[in-house]
């Protein structure tokens, strides 16, 4: 491996040119390949975090790499003021797929559930007949959904919302996994959708009890009430089933996907839902210059036929359950952590310590130096989601190396 910077060299371009809106791990990447990176000295790494589920296909997936290059050398982008060829292709295949009547296409996650919330008022106006202005969407606390204007303004993560208001109203938060809650306040007849996470991925891979998702579905329809699913970060595979929400075989009326619809290639999302909700957006009142284009559909299609063709949902479920049962095993005899909890490979362990300790990013180090590189989340919880690709004799390898580390920060 060669590189003209060193990694000391390219932090520091970064701290001094670039905006300091993120925190990363000290460790400068050049190059992915399956389950792994390499930084610009050479050494290799197993990749832990998928950059945060968006390369579940793995790094650089051939298939992948010859859609995007086939593509790129024949059209990249129209805009939607024209058709082009491949657009109503992908939109075909992703409804399938899924089993929605319509796709609207978009970018960024972020992107996508702001097209969620404005898709969910519209259809509150226009088909439940509430009256204009009034209209509620339902969250859940410690939620994370992007960090636009209007999605940190139902966001209680103060280091997202601080100083960036006024706020956006006609958000409702109630606690996660507490159907009481919902039940409460589905009373207000206002109410026009529930959005919401069915892991909470950003909050440390919080895993709601079995049936409530299902119970919130049903509180939902009874109430005439659109279930939103965000399944930025849970779904394409990742928690073992090619979404998270299929678990309890429910049908959400909104569906977000986004990050692994691409598998980290190029930024691709999407909103799916069916007619009588999808319909009440016409010409001109929604949309993006990226969104839909064709270099995005050609990756967007090739990214879904490697999640099938290789059953990495399948893969995940059975490397998922391996991994937190030999991680619990280590829990048992250990006192530095207490809880590993999550799906498939969506993972993530409670260090025993305050949120506001070093102790969870000073593992991360010494995780990144045995090489693996995971990173800290909320302070004391470390998320482990590696690409879906891995095999079991490198998650075994993984498993060491965490063991092994954690062994050291042992009081």
């Amino acid at each position: 491996m060669s590189s003209l910077l060193t990694s000391n060299d390219a932090i520091a371009l970064e701290e001094k040119y670039g905006a300091h809106n993120y925190h990363p791990l000290p460790v400068v990447l050049t190059k992915g390949e399956g389950v792994y990176v390499w930084d610009v000295e050479g050494k290799k790494y197993y990749d832990f975090l998928s950059a945060y589920s968006a390369v579940n296909q793995g790094h650089c997936h051939p298939k992948l790499v010859e859609a995007l290059t086939n593509q790129a050398q024949q059209l990249t982008l129209t805009s939607r003021a024209f058709y082009n060829d491949k657009l109503g292709v992908y939109e075909e295949k992703i409804t399938k797929l899924f089993g929605f009547d319509k796709v609207l296409p978009m970018n960024s996650g972020a992107e996508a559930v702001e097209t969620a919330i404005k898709l969910t008022r519209k259809w509150a106006y226009e088909v439940k007949k509430i009256k204009e202005e009034e209209a509620v969407i339902v969250v859940c606390e410690n939620n994370f959904h992007g960090r636009t204007t209007t999605i940190i303004s139902f966001s209680n993560d103060q280091e997202a919302r601080k100083n960036y208001g006024p706020y956006t109203e006609g958000f409702v938060r109630i606690p996660y996994n507490n159907i009481d809650a919902l039940k409460d306040v589905l009373t207000n007849k206002n109410v026009a959708g529930f959005l919401v996470e069915p892991i909470q991925g950003e909050a440390g891979v919080y895993v709601p009890d079995s049936g409530y998702l299902s119970a919130a579905f049903e509180l939902c329809k009874k109430n005439n009430v659109l279930f939103i699913a965000d399944e930025v970060q849970t779904g394409i595979a990742r928690t073992g089933r090619m979404l998270a929400v299929d678990y309890e075989n429910i049908k959400p009326d909104v569906l977000i996907l986004g990050k692994a619809l691409s598998g980290g290639m190029y930024p691709v999302s999407a909103v799916l839902a069916d007619d009588e909700i999808m319909n009440v957006i016409k010409p001109g009142q929604h949309g993006s210059t990226f969104g839909g284009n064709p270099l995005a559909a050609a990756v967007a299609m090739a990214a879904l036929d490697i999640v099938l063709d290789e059953k990495l949902a399948e893969n995940a479920e059975r490397l998922g359950a391996i991994f937190r049962q030999r991680l619990n095993d280590f829990i048992q005899t250990s006192n530095i952590c207490s809880m590993v909890r999550g799906k498939g490979l969506l993972n993530a362990i409670l260090i025993n310590d305050t949120e506001e300790s070093d102790t969870a990013w000073n593992i991360c180090l010494r995780l990144r130096d045995n090489g693996l590189l995971a990173k800290p989340t909320h302070g004391n919880i470390i998320r482990f989601a590696p690409p879906l690709v891995m095999n079991e004799e490198q998650l075994l390898d993984c498993v060491r190396i965490i063991t092994e580390t954690l062994k050291e920060f042992e009081r």
